[in-house]
């Protein structure tokens, strides 16, 4: 039993600890108050976006939460709200929502009004008329107005710029003069691209001037334009039919160079073989070309007469034989070389 005695102990305690803990941070994520409180109630004109367990503040301390929103009257909303026990709310307490921040989170602030009896009280379950109340600044009214200046800015300038309004404007934090100031340093940025600004306005007088300038020839290419557009428009079909024909003979040259294409292939083959026959038989081919005109000329005389050729028999011979009788054949002259030309 002492064995089992002291991790009993040891487990309980971290049991204890650990539920402790976990309680502490639910109710610190919960934001639930667990100290004593009074329950007060607010008539305000607009309460959009104003959630239970959103904050109760004093000078900006928190001092309590909204327990519930509802709808009083038809056109008025009722705001449920606790407040420490400890605080006492004066009978001329005034109340305004106000923005948290930029997501839209709202709080309820609580201030002093204007009293007779700076000492009188605040009943618990008393009402704040709506006369002490205050709504939330409306934003998309306000941003519209600055709507011509957020568009020259950039997303991070403009969300500076827009906390800056929401905090003056409710009077959390910093003056007009700050506001100004920031504002007056955005313009002067704009204001020093007024010369690039400058200078491409002049630029766009100079080309719409030339292009005034050069109305007549203008108007003229503009109407020679679209009398080629109707001309097309009209001849759409003849073109259509050029188109197909064009793509019939495209078709049919297509054919016809795959059927060259074997021949053609051999042709240039064999000429590569004449190629390096000739460069073989280089001398054989210059020595032919060397002779070529004056072998042409006396062929070109031969044919002088007509389409033939003239040939001279300028001497002929013979060997008779009889076989048995005579053994040495005997050379017989028929025509002896006696004409002048064959004896040159």
């Amino acid at each position: 039993m002492r064995s089992l005695a002291a991790p009993l102990v040891k487990l309980a305690v971290f049991m204890v600890v650990t539920v402790a803990a976990t309680a502490v941070l639910a109710i610190s994520i919960a934001n639930v108050d667990l100290s004593s409180t009074n329950s007060y109630q607010a008539r305000f004109t607009d309460a959009t976006l104003l959630l239970p367990g959103d904050d109760v503040r004093i000078a900006g301390v928190r001092v309590g939460q909204v327990e519930e929103v509802a709808v009083a009257d038809r056109t008025q909303a009722l705001v449920t709200f606790s407040v420490a026990a400890d605080r006492k709310l004066p009978a001329s307490v005034t109340a305004q929502i106000k923005f948290r921040n930029l997501v839209g989170q709202r709080y309820v602030s609580l201030g002093q009004g204007a009293a007779e009896n700076p000492n009188a009280v605040l009943n618990p379950g008393g009402t704040i008329p709506v006369q002490r109340t205050k709504p939330a600044l409306d934003l998309t009214q306000l941003f519209n107005g600055f709507k011509p200046l957020f568009q020259a800015l950039s997303p991070d300038e403009v969300n500076k710029l827009s906390y800056e309004i929401i905090q003056v404007l409710q009077g959390e934090g910093g003056t007009v003069e700050t506001l100004l100031s920031h504002t007056a340093s955005l313009t002067s940025t704009l204001a020093q691209k007024d010369q690039v600004i400058g200078e491409v306005i002049t630029n766009l007088n100079t080309v719409l001037t030339t292009v005034n300038a050069h109305g007549d020839q203008l108007s003229t290419v503009i109407t020679q334009v679209q009398q080629l557009v109707s001309g097309l428009a009209e001849d759409r079909v003849p073109i259509g039919q050029a188109v197909d024909a064009l793509g019939g003979l495209t078709t049919t040259t297509a054919g016809l160079l795959d059927e060259a294409r074997a021949p053609l292939k051999q042709d240039i083959a064999n000429l590569g073989g004449l190629v390096r026959t000739l460069n073989e038989n280089e001398q054989t081919v210059e020595h032919f070309i060397q002779f070529l005109p004056t072998k042409t000329a006396a062929l070109t005389r031969t044919v002088s007469y007509g389409s033939w050729f003239n040939f001279y028999l300028c001497e002929a011979s013979g060997e008779v034989s009889v076989p048995g009788l005579i053994s040495t054949p005997l050379d017989i002259p028929v025509l002896p070389a006696s004409q002048p030309r064959c004896l040159r």
